[in-house]
Protein backbone atom coordinates (compact mmCIF):
# COMPACT_ATOMS: atom_id res chain seq x y z
CA UNK A 1 0.00 0.00 0.00
CA UNK A 2 2.82 2.38 0.90
CA UNK A 3 4.59 1.72 -2.45
CA UNK A 4 1.35 2.36 -4.31
CA UNK A 5 0.90 5.68 -2.50
CA UNK A 6 4.50 6.70 -3.29
CA UNK A 7 3.99 5.83 -6.97
CA UNK A 8 0.84 7.97 -7.07
CA UNK A 9 2.64 10.92 -5.46
CA UNK A 10 5.52 10.60 -7.94
CA UNK A 11 3.09 10.49 -10.87
CA UNK A 12 1.29 13.61 -9.60
CA UNK A 13 4.62 15.41 -9.17
CA UNK A 14 5.66 14.45 -12.71
CA UNK A 15 2.35 15.69 -14.15
CA UNK A 16 2.73 18.97 -12.27
CA UNK A 17 6.22 19.46 -13.73
CA UNK A 18 5.34 18.56 -17.35
CA UNK A 19 4.37 22.13 -18.40
CA UNK A 20 7.62 23.44 -16.91
CA UNK A 21 9.62 20.72 -18.66
CA UNK A 22 7.88 21.44 -21.99
CA UNK A 23 8.65 25.15 -21.72
CA UNK A 24 12.28 24.38 -20.91
CA UNK A 25 12.54 22.25 -24.07
CA UNK A 26 11.54 25.11 -26.39
CA UNK A 27 14.57 26.36 -28.26
CA UNK A 28 15.40 30.01 -27.67
CA UNK A 29 16.47 31.60 -30.97
CA UNK A 30 18.55 34.80 -30.78
CA UNK A 31 17.41 36.04 -34.22
CA UNK A 32 14.68 34.17 -36.15
CA UNK A 33 15.53 35.91 -39.42
CA UNK A 34 19.18 34.77 -39.29
CA UNK A 35 18.10 31.31 -38.08
CA UNK A 36 15.63 30.76 -40.94
CA UNK A 37 17.92 32.25 -43.59
CA UNK A 38 20.83 30.05 -42.47
CA UNK A 39 18.58 26.98 -42.79
CA UNK A 40 17.56 27.79 -46.36
CA UNK A 41 21.08 28.84 -47.37
CA UNK A 42 22.19 25.31 -46.40
CA UNK A 43 19.16 23.66 -48.06
CA UNK A 44 19.11 25.56 -51.37
CA UNK A 45 21.87 26.02 -53.94
CA UNK A 46 20.47 29.45 -54.82
CA UNK A 47 18.06 31.32 -52.60
CA UNK A 48 16.20 34.62 -52.75
CA UNK A 49 14.40 35.91 -49.67
CA UNK A 50 11.67 38.21 -50.97
CA UNK A 51 11.03 41.52 -49.22
CA UNK A 52 8.12 39.99 -47.24
CA UNK A 53 10.08 36.95 -46.03
CA UNK A 54 10.28 38.46 -42.52
CA UNK A 55 7.86 40.85 -40.84
CA UNK A 56 8.51 42.27 -37.37
CA UNK A 57 5.57 43.49 -35.29
CA UNK A 58 3.99 42.85 -31.90
CA UNK A 59 1.65 39.85 -32.31
CA UNK A 60 0.84 39.22 -28.63
CA UNK A 61 0.33 42.77 -27.29
CA UNK A 62 3.36 42.78 -24.94
CA UNK A 63 5.10 45.76 -26.63
CA UNK A 64 7.95 43.57 -27.92
CA UNK A 65 8.54 43.14 -31.65
CA UNK A 66 7.79 39.56 -32.67
CA UNK A 67 8.62 37.89 -36.01
CA UNK A 68 6.50 36.24 -38.71
CA UNK A 69 8.38 34.35 -41.45
CA UNK A 70 6.56 33.79 -44.76
CA UNK A 71 7.90 30.77 -46.64
CA UNK A 72 5.83 31.87 -49.66
CA UNK A 73 8.17 34.85 -50.16
CA UNK A 74 11.17 32.52 -50.52
CA UNK A 75 12.57 31.30 -53.84
CA UNK A 76 14.74 28.18 -53.54
CA UNK A 77 16.62 26.89 -56.59
CA UNK A 78 14.24 28.82 -58.86
CA UNK A 79 11.06 27.53 -57.16
CA UNK A 80 8.98 30.21 -55.44
CA UNK A 81 7.46 28.98 -52.18
CA UNK A 82 8.85 25.43 -52.37
CA UNK A 83 6.89 24.37 -49.28
CA UNK A 84 3.61 25.88 -50.47
CA UNK A 85 0.82 23.59 -51.64
CA UNK A 86 -2.99 23.53 -52.00
CA UNK A 87 -3.25 24.29 -48.25
CA UNK A 88 -1.30 27.54 -48.66
CA UNK A 89 2.20 28.51 -47.54
CA UNK A 90 3.85 27.93 -44.17
CA UNK A 91 4.15 30.91 -41.84
CA UNK A 92 6.40 30.63 -38.77
CA UNK A 93 5.40 32.72 -35.74
CA UNK A 94 8.09 33.69 -33.24
CA UNK A 95 7.40 35.55 -30.00
CA UNK A 96 10.12 37.64 -28.38
CA UNK A 97 10.63 36.92 -24.69
CA UNK A 98 11.72 39.47 -22.10
CA UNK A 99 14.78 37.40 -21.16
CA UNK A 100 16.07 37.89 -24.70
CA UNK A 101 15.58 35.84 -27.83
CA UNK A 102 12.54 34.35 -29.50
CA UNK A 103 10.45 31.19 -29.24
CA UNK A 104 8.74 29.57 -32.23
CA UNK A 105 5.14 29.25 -31.06
CA UNK A 106 3.42 28.06 -34.24
CA UNK A 107 3.69 27.20 -37.89
CA UNK A 108 0.49 27.68 -39.86
CA UNK A 109 -0.30 26.76 -43.46
CA UNK A 110 -2.28 29.76 -44.75
CA UNK A 111 -3.31 31.42 -48.00
CA UNK A 112 -2.90 34.88 -46.47
CA UNK A 113 -3.51 36.85 -43.30
CA UNK A 114 -4.33 40.32 -42.05
CA UNK A 115 -3.50 41.63 -38.61
CA UNK A 116 -6.49 43.71 -37.50
CA UNK A 117 -8.05 45.24 -34.42
CA UNK A 118 -11.00 43.30 -33.04
CA UNK A 119 -12.77 44.51 -29.88
CA UNK A 120 -9.65 46.41 -28.79
CA UNK A 121 -7.19 43.56 -29.42
CA UNK A 122 -4.96 42.91 -32.40
CA UNK A 123 -5.80 39.56 -33.99
CA UNK A 124 -4.89 37.54 -37.06
CA UNK A 125 -7.52 37.01 -39.75
CA UNK A 126 -6.27 33.91 -41.55
CA UNK A 127 -7.49 32.80 -44.98
CA UNK A 128 -6.98 29.03 -44.97
CA UNK A 129 -7.97 25.85 -46.76
CA UNK A 130 -11.67 25.05 -46.00
CA UNK A 131 -10.72 21.78 -44.26
CA UNK A 132 -9.29 23.84 -41.37
CA UNK A 133 -12.90 24.90 -40.71
CA UNK A 134 -14.15 21.32 -41.06
CA UNK A 135 -15.63 22.05 -44.49
CA UNK A 136 -15.39 20.35 -47.88
CA UNK A 137 -16.51 23.25 -50.12
CA UNK A 138 -14.12 25.52 -52.06
CA UNK A 139 -14.63 28.75 -50.09
CA UNK A 140 -11.56 29.57 -47.98
CA UNK A 141 -11.84 29.22 -44.23
CA UNK A 142 -11.67 32.51 -42.33
CA UNK A 143 -10.15 32.04 -38.92
CA UNK A 144 -9.78 34.79 -36.32
CA UNK A 145 -6.91 34.07 -33.91
CA UNK A 146 -5.44 36.01 -31.01
CA UNK A 147 -1.98 35.40 -29.58
CA UNK A 148 -1.93 35.38 -25.78
CA UNK A 149 1.57 35.10 -24.40
CA UNK A 150 2.94 32.17 -26.38
CA UNK A 151 -0.39 30.52 -27.31
CA UNK A 152 -2.65 30.87 -30.33
CA UNK A 153 -6.30 31.18 -29.24
CA UNK A 154 -8.95 30.68 -31.91
CA UNK A 155 -11.71 33.24 -31.51
CA UNK A 156 -13.85 32.19 -34.46
CA UNK A 157 -13.81 30.29 -37.71
CA UNK A 158 -16.19 30.12 -40.63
Amino acid sequence: MKRHLIAIIQAIALLALMPVMAAAQQQLVPDPEAFEKAFFQKTCKTVDFGQNFVKRFDINNDNLADVVVDHGALTCDGVKGPRCNADGCPQDFYVQVKEGGYILIATAQVYSYDFVQYFGNMVFMFQMHPRFCDRTDATPCEMRVRVRGTKFVTISKK
